[in-house]
């Protein structure tokens, strides 16, 4: 075409105008793919995808011959209306309508697959995460009908014994306690200061039932106030160290909590006095704080029990996090 004297701007701008109007019926080619999809094949889905790529050949040759007879692309050697050949040229373009056509309907049965995948993937990631606050919460709610149980069976202890003021301080804390554990319901964080201010009334309560053997100490770092950790985390832990620790020993015993920072991690540590069994057996307190911590942090927390002289040392180790 160089050779014959052709205006090259024009001649590419007629074939890039002939082209370029395929994005045209991308859209419809779209929507049809949507609205009769080919896999699995059926038919009538066929039968319009055949009937669409004819109708779209039929517009665009003739929207290609028209804009060739106004732009006059090849000058003198381009065809008059009375040398067209409509039927032929048609004839010649169909099959490549139609590989064209199907080159942009398999294209926009790619998009639908690589949408439906990833539409796949975040409902995968929304079940899964449904699943892990829903096992959360049933552990939260596991641990306080238990902690109920053992501190109304100690209100009642104090009862039979005529320790009635010791048993009103406590009903009065318990119920602090519940409107707490009411109030956080759902909330699987909560602030570090909140969680120390709730162990601190538990320890109280305690501390009324044993007025003559139990002291306790609670220091955390000005800095960790807000630091989020599990609801409900340390009250087993110290539930267990009375029980097992003050409960039986006729001896002062002390109940040491330390909350502080390990570069960017929150190490929580409560040490009470007491010993651990030759063979230890959890019960469902540590068993819950166990879980909760695994599925809150899965692998990059950890929590530990030793005995260190007349002390047992309950350890909690997990990533540091701040709240707003």
């Amino acid at each position: 075409m160089i050779t014959h004297g052709h205006y090259i701007p024009l001649l590419l701008g007629f074939h890039l105008a002939v082209w370029l109007a395929w994005t045209l019926p991308t859209a419809l080619i779209m929507w049809l793919a949507r609205r009769f999809p080919v896999t699995p094949p059926q038919p009538v889905a066929i039968l319009v995808h055949f009937l669409a790529a004819s109708g779209i050949g039929l517009l665009h040759t003739l929207y290609s011959l028209s804009l060739m007879l106004w732009l006059q692309p090849y000058d003198q050697m381009t065809a008059s209306v009375s040398e067209l050949q409509i039927d032929t040229m048609l004839l010649a373009q169909m099959p490549l309508v139609w590989v064209l056509y199907l080159v942009v309907l398999v294209a926009a049965l790619a998009r639908q697959y690589s949408q439906r995948d990833r539409e796949r993937a975040i409902e995968a990631m929304e079940l899964q995460r449904s699943l892990a606050d829903a096992r959360l919460h049933a552990l939260e709610l596991q641990i306080q009908p238990h902690f109920l149980f053992n501190t109304l069976n100690a209100i009642s202890a104090l009862v039979r014994v005529d320790r009635k003021d010791e048993a009103v301080i406590m009903i009065a804390g318990l119920a602090d306690l519940l409107r707490y554990s009411l109030d956080q319901a759902g909330r699987q964080r909560v602030p570090l200061c909140e969680e120390i201010e709730m162990l601190k009334r538990y320890l109280e309560i305690q501390q009324a039932r044993f007025p003559d053997r139990m002291r306790f100490e609670v220091t955390v770092e000005a800095s960790l106030h807000q630091a989020a950790v599990p609801n409900l985390i340390l009250q087993p832990l110290a539930e267990n160290a009375v029980r097992h620790g003050i409960a039986k020993t006729s001896s002062v015993g002390i109940v040491q909590v330390q909350a502080k920072r390990s570069g960017e991690r929150l190490v929580l540590q409560m040490r009470s006095t007491g010993s651990l069994p030759g063979e230890l057996k959890e019960g469902i307190g540590l068993n819950n704080t166990r879980e909760r911590l695994r599925a809150l942090y899965g692998v990059d927390a950890h929590f530990s029990l030793s005995q260190s002289g007349d002390e047992v040392v309950a350890l909690l180790d997990f990533p540091l996090t701040l709240l707003a």
